[in-house]
Parts: C-alpha cells; structure tokens; sequence
C-alpha cells in the first residue's frame, strides 16, 4: 500500500516532524492552507525557521507547548482556536489567521519518540463569521439596554426570549424570573386582566396593539405605561417575532387629569400626547432595524424536519422568488436536498458537532427553474435549549461567488493567487 500516496491526498492538512521538531513531510493540503513549496520547508525547524511566531517568545508559543504536551502524555493532543502568523511567501509581512490543530505523537515499539503529526485546519472565516454575529447580538443588546423604555421580545407564538436590563432595574425581577413570566407580578392588580387581553388579542389577530398599565418599581410605587406589542414579518407577511415596548407616560398620564379636570389646555395636551407616540414609533423602529440589517445571511431552523423559523433579508435574497417561513428545507428548496445537504443537517442535529464550509459550490434554482452555481462559505451550528437539548439549527454565512469567480479568473491567466 503507497502510505505516501494516501497521506499527501489526505483532504486534512497535515505536517511530519521529527523528535528535534524538524520538518520531515507535508502533505497537498498543508502546502495550499500554509502557502509554501515543500522545498523551502523540508528539513527546517518547525517553529524557529519554517513557520516563527513573531509576536510571541518561542518559550511561551502555544504550538510548542501543545507538542511538549503530547510528547509528555503520549496520546494526541488537541489545541484550541488561536490567532498564529504565518510569513507571506514574498516576504512582505505577516499574515494573522485563525487555526485549530492536534498533536500526535508517533512512538516505536519501545515507547520512544519516531515523529510528531500536525492537523491543522485554518478557521478564519468561520470566526470572522462568529464574531460578526455576536457583534450584531452585542450592538442590539447595548442599544436595547441603553434605552430608558423597558423593552421586550417573544418569539411568534408570544413566548418571552428577551428583557432589557430596565426591565430588571426598574422592578427589581431577575431577568431570568422575568423571562418565566414574573413580569405579571410588576403589573397592577387591576391593569394585569386588560393586559394580558390585549396580548392575546394581538397574538390571534397579528395586530399591533397597545394598552396603558401600571408597573410596580422595585420599591413598590406605580407608575402609569404605554405598554406597546408590534409584529415584525418577514416578506411574505408572516410574523417573525414580536417586539414589546413600555414607555413611562406617568407625568403626562397625570398632565392629562389635571388638564381634564380644569378643562383648560386641550390642545396644549393634543400636541403632547402625538409627540410621546411619534418619539416610541421612532424608537421602535431604530431598534427593528438593528434586528435586521446583519452583514451576513443567517437562518434559524427549527426542529429534526429543520423547518425555517427565521430568515433575514441577506439570506431571502439567495432564494428571492420562494417563502420560507413554515417549510423544511427539503420542502422549499429540494435542489439543495438533491445535493446532500439534508443528511448534513441531520448529522448536525443529530451530534450537536458544527459544520463548516468554505467556498463550496451550491446550485441553486432560479424563478425559471434553472439550477446556477454559488460559492458559498457557511457554518451549521446547533442550537440547545435551556436543558442542552438540540432545538435547532443556526445557518450563517456569506455568499462569495464573485470573489470565486474572480480568483478563478485570475488563476486562468497565470496570475498567482493566494489563499483567502
């Protein structure tokens, strides 16, 4: 059997080194993933000459620290996400990118050292990808717990996923007894029945609805709120998730008795009361917005039948003549279940272990039923509930077509492309 052959096709990107960490082998991959000639490598020390870490002391360099690791165990040893620079073969500088890698060492019969296998696997963009949604995640947070309105979310069937941090602050409730409904016990007695009609109302009807409540603060004082429910809906009108809000109209609740009863000033009143709906529609809004406007297209899958709960604007303009709101994905799109993609959600689902891609090829159909190539770099990631169950699935990603087909152009003339 050619051993050789076998590992320098191997699809992983692998190095081989000796017991003085002196580069003996690497395969296909590891060449592309590094940018090297095998020449220029082979017969070099790993860490010092063929790939130097020029921002951290040998002594402290987390490779060489996983590999002394390994050796000292004798099993493998993995090595989580960190940030490596890897010279430009040019010469030019440094390039800072993102690798996950194991260690295993190679022993004889006797227990001893004969070489040390390197996996590695560069994850740049997958954390690019992670990143840039806990960014927007972060930047909706901040702007929602900046707002002195108390704000709220629920999912389409009205159960609570989110409660700004006024909502704890002014009443005193954990966030987490409010997202179990403890929210009911900062509303007044009288107000809680006439709230929560309205709710179900707008629940049933899909309409935006609006009541005024009392709210209990943490010292046990009332003060009068617009409490507001407002859809969002996707493009073929189907309610996403619904966004809550409770503005403080205490002050003018009281301008408005003592102006009714004196019967002076109504006007003065009108003009009031427009401009505190104008400034809550304005905030809302802003706040609904932020929601949508993601660099990346995401998706949330629901359930084994992985059926679209959640679609944004970016990953509805992949499939802009279909509504997937309510269908699996092999209902909706069942090009993409030709292609194997279901039993890759499956396994998702089914492991709880995230998938990965990058630059792959999906066809996908057009209005006119025509299947067209797109390259696309995604990650599949589970989603758990609050007990770790499996729930779902997170699809994110980009669609990089063009750059693909650019660097494709380019390689067709001859010119040299790296690696992205």
């Amino acid at each position: 059997m050619d051993y050789k052959l076998i590992f320098d096709n191997t699809p992983e990107a692998m190095v081989l080194l000796d017991p003085d960490m002196k580069i003996v082998g690497a395969n296909k991959r590891y060449l592309e993933v590094t940018m090297r000639q095998l020449d220029n490598i082979l017969g070099k020390h790993f860490l010092l000459e063929a790939f130097p870490e020029p921002n951290v002391p040998y002594e402290e360099n987390p490779v060489r620290i996983s590999i002394a690791d390994a050796i000292q165990q004798g099993r493998k040893v993995y090595l989580d996400v960190i940030r490596y620079s890897i010279a430009r073969p040019d010469g030019s500088g440094y390039d800072e990118r993102c690798w996950e890698a194991s260690h295993t060492p190679i022993l004889n019969e006797r227990g001893e050292l004969l070489y040390m296998l390197q996996e590695t696997k560069d994850v740049t963009d997958r954390e690019e990808t992670k990143k840039a949604l806990q960014d927007i995640e972060q930047k909706f947070r901040f702007m929602a717990d900046s707002m002195p309105q108390l704000i709220d979310a629920d999912d389409a069937e009205g159960n609570s996923t989110y409660f700004n941090k006024q909502w704890e602050a002014y009443t005193g409730i954990p966030i987490e007894k409010l997202m179990a409904g403890g929210w009911k016990e900062a509303i007044h007695p009288a107000d809680l029945q006439s709230a929560e009609q309205y709710w179900q109302q707008s629940l049933e009807k899909g309409e935006a609805s609006q009541v005024e409540v009392r709210i209990r603060d943490k010292d046990g004082d009332y003060r009068w709120y617009l409490s507001r429910y407002l859809p969002m809906r996707n493009e073929s009108g189907e309610i996403r998730m619904w966004l809550g809000s409770c503005s403080d109209i205490h002050d003018m609740k009281n301008l408005v008795q003592e102006l009714l009863t004196s019967n002076e000033q109504m006007s003065e009143l009108a003009d009031q009361v427009q401009l505190a709906f104008r400034k809550v529609e304005t905030e809302r809004m802003t706040l609904e917005r932020l929601i949508m406007q993601a660099p990346t297209f995401f998706a949330i899958l629901k359930g084994k039948q992985h059926r679209y709960e959640l679609v944004n604007t970016k990953y509805q303009e992949l499939f802009p003549h279909i509504n997937l709101i309510g269908k699996t994905v092999a209902e909706a799109l069942p090009e993409v279940a030709e292609q194997g993609y279901i039993d890759v959600l499956d396994n998702v689902y089914q492991t709880g272990k995230t998938f990965e891609a990058k630059e792959i090829l999906v066809q996908l159909s057009t209005p006119e039923g025509k299947l067209e190539d797109n390259y696309l770099t995604f990650i599949f990631q589970p989603l758990f509930d609050e007990h770790e169950q499996i729930i779902g699935i997170l699809v994110a990603g980009f669609n990089v077509t063009d750059k693909y087909q650019m660097k494709k152009k380019l390689q067709e003339l001859g010119i040299a492309v790296d690696e992205l």
